[in-house]
């Protein structure tokens, strides 16, 4: 085997230690409404960041109308309250965020996409840790009374509200979100497949 070899195999192995340390460190997998909420957090996350990808960079300023927010805008405000919902119950967000020019405060496609990957990171990870118990818990949001449970059914819905609203824009801007795509490709071949077959 050779040296490169090695180190790559090494590497590999080290990885994966790393990763069986991190799982047994994070405790039991997360079950009942905390699964069911992180599963659809991680849908939003999943085509939020496809589309992030997908949508050329010169139509990040791009917005359907005066006074409303930009493809950019749009990303960078799914990443704030992906930080400063859970704020509202004690989650900590970065160093220096602020809620109200968070959306405003990168502009290039590589930070932003940067920062909307980050934030789902945070919000998993918050969401993860949080207790039964903390989830029955009151708050207040937005002058609303809830529960903690309440605060990240919020977070979830803001995120595929957000992700609506992208996939309008894409689409607006001549971009087929990548799994509709996908799936349009997968049925042409089975159809062309098929077609093949039967003749």
């Amino acid at each position: 085997m050779s040296k490169r070899s090695v180190t790559v195999v090494l590497g590999v192995v080290l990885a994966a230690a790393a990763l069986a340390t991190a799982a047994r460190a994070a405790g039991p997998a997360p079950s009942g409404v905390k699964a069911e909420m992180l599963m659809f957090i991680s849908d939003a996350e999943s085509k939020l960041n496809q589309l992030a990808e997908a949508i050329p960079e010169d139509k990040y300023n791009w917005r359907p109308g005066e006074g409303v927010r930009s493809c950019a805008e749009v990303f960078m405000h799914v990443a704030g309250a992906n930080y400063g919902i859970p704020s509202f119950w004690g989650v900590k967000p970065p160093e220096g965020f602020d809620f109200k020019t968070y959306e405003k405060s990168l502009t290039s496609k590589a930070d932003i996409q940067k920062a909307l990957k980050a934030s789902f990171v945070h919000v998993k990870a918050a969401l993860a840790a949080t207790s039964n118990a903390e989830l029955a818990k009151p708050t207040d949001l937005f002058g609303m009374k809830t529960t903690v449970r309440g605060g990240w059914m919020l977070v979830l819905s803001h995120a595929h509200e957000h992700l609506g609203q992208m996939i309008a824009y894409a689409r607006m801007n001549g971009v087929v979100p990548p799994w509709t795509a996908a799936q349009n490709a997968k049925e042409a071949a089975e159809l062309k497949k098929k077609n093949a077959a039967s003749q």
